[in-house]
């Protein structure tokens, strides 16, 4: 079955009222389960709806936490579980920050929402984090280019616990207009085979094991 377990929600997993939405997403979950890549479907607080196997293979060697576990809420496993950076390659830079940047898109349309007021509590309290999101994240925008925050279409390093996939993916969004009107995304991965070069080597090599955005420094008081 597409939907995954992970650890405690803080909220239930969103679920659509209408009898069609449900059928519909019931047959959805069977197509994502088709999918060779992980794939997760997601809510405008990136609540997961849908994952299917190989979304869950990819996070399985994940140790639990009690509110950001990839199977719950995506955002919350990339700013805040410490071994996310064991998955998602140079997790700062190409993980956290574009997703900061979508976490502040959301937070500008829903700005009432709960659950995205509970992640921004979160943020405040981790002090880099906090700096990275008010100081940080404009510079990095205004740096690299708005083409750097979009999900869609971007090469990014991922390191699969399976030795047979390379150290990158392509990152797809392929919503259709039904998953639109629910209030859902998906993002699948797209995996590719691994080279057996020493720059790969070394790349599978280069995991962050603690702290948080460290590229972003603090503001001097």
């Amino acid at each position: 079955m597409a939907f995954q377990a992970g650890g405690q929600r803080s909220q239930p997993r969103p679920v659509p009222e209408s009898p069609e939405a449900r059928a519909y997403l019931q047959d959805y979950a069977t197509l994502l389960e088709a999918v060779p890549f992980p794939s997760v479907v997601f809510d405008h607080r990136w609540d997961v709806v849908l994952a299917n196997t190989a979304f869950q293979t990819l996070f399985r060697g994940i140790a639990p936490h009690p509110t950001a576990m990839p199977g719950d809420n995506f955002l919350r496993f990339v700013l805040f579980h410490p071994d996310a950076g064991a998955v998602l390659g140079e997790h700062e830079s190409t993980w956290c920050l574009p997703m900061l940047a979508h976490f502040a898109a959301a937070l500008e349309r829903h700005g009432h929402d709960h659950g995205l007021q509970s992640i921004r509590r979160d943020i405040a309290q981790d002090p880099i984090m906090e700096a990275a999101y008010r100081q940080g994240l404009p510079h990095w925008i205004r740096a690299v280019g708005p083409h750097a925050v979009e999900h869609d279409g971007a090469v990014r390093p991922l390191l699969h616990p399976d030795p047979r996939w390379g150290t990158d993916c392509r990152v797809v969004g392929e919503t259709p207009k039904t998953l639109q009107d629910m209030g859902y995304s998906r993002l699948t991965l797209v995996l590719r085979e691994a080279r057996r070069t020493a720059h790969a080597a070394g790349a599978r090599h280069g995991r962050r094991t603690g702290g948080h955005l460290s590229v972003v420094p603090a503001p001097q008081n």
